[in-house]
């Protein structure tokens, strides 16, 4: 984890994030916590990393999310040399998937 983060101000929010119990309530949370625009921002991010983790081309990512190559670099950089925070999450979710499909 990066001691820079580790705050109670951050602490506080990931406590916060943590209570949240279903999808209307993440709506309600983040739309009062975060502008239009940021929210935008961590979606377009966390589908960048989805596309990345699924080995999908630069050009295909642009078209698809409009992000910056810059973005998807960073985000990139954060699947290979990150927290393993989007593998973790990945794997949670296909895995809840596939219990679902069955």
């Amino acid at each position: 984890m990066n001691e820079k983060l580790k705050e109670f101000n951050v602490e506080f929010l990931f406590q916060a994030v943590l209570e949240l119990r279903d999808m209307e309530e993440c709506y309600k949370f983040f739309e009062d916590l975060c502008t239009v625009q940021e929210l935008k921002a961590l979606a377009q991010r966390i589908h960048v990393a989805k596309m990345l983790s699924e080995n999908k081309v630069y050009s295909d990512i642009v078209a698809e999310t409009g992000a910056s190559t810059a973005t998807i670099s960073r985000v990139n950089r954060s699947l290979h040399y990150g927290c393993d925070g989007y593998a973790e999450i990945f794997k949670r979710l296909n895995e809840k998937n596939e219990a679902e499909t069955k």
